[in-house]
């Protein structure tokens, strides 16, 4: 009996798994402080561009209408590690805007609602388990002027 049992684990384990599917992460952004504009949000998992995800190919990325209350979805999402950057982009420029080329002008946020102490978080603060199924999140829009 033993010796069944063994082997049907051993061949089971010899068995090809099924890849891992793809999930989706759901995004309410809150406290948008006007809707004018848009919101710009990449999610990636590369620590080493966050949160510039614009220069990562590899990045989720996606432009919404700014309003009070926003949900953004990040379908066809891998399992794995990421990060995800905000950016309110109420000109609509395409950047983020600055005063005295350090203060953000603009609207920001990252998951986890990962704190900025004089400079954007790193990665290990917005990062998060992204599995097979849904994620869902909130994530409060900040200003600092």
């Amino acid at each position: 009996m033993v010796r069944r049992t063994t082997l049907a684990l051993g061949l089971a384990a010899a068995l090809p798994t099924a890849p891992a599917m793809a999930g989706e992460v759901v995004i309410t952004v809150t406290d948008l402080r006007s809707s004018k504009g848009v919101v710009r949000a990449c999610m990636t998992t590369r620590a080493d561009i966050f949160p510039k995800c614009i220069k990562d190919p590899g990045a989720h990325r996606t432009v919404v209408p700014a309003a009070d209350t926003i949900e953004i979805r990040f379908t066809g999402v891998k399992p794995g590690d990421y990060a995800i950057a905000l950016l309110h982009d109420e000109n609509d420029n395409g950047k983020a805007d600055r005063a005295m080329g350090m203060m953000p002008k603009e609207g920001y946020g990252f998951s986890r609602d990962a704190p900025v102490k004089m400079a954007p978080p790193k990665f290990r603060d917005a990062v998060f388990k992204q599995g097979e199924g849904t994620s869902r999140m909130t994530i409060k829009m900040r200003y600092f002027l």
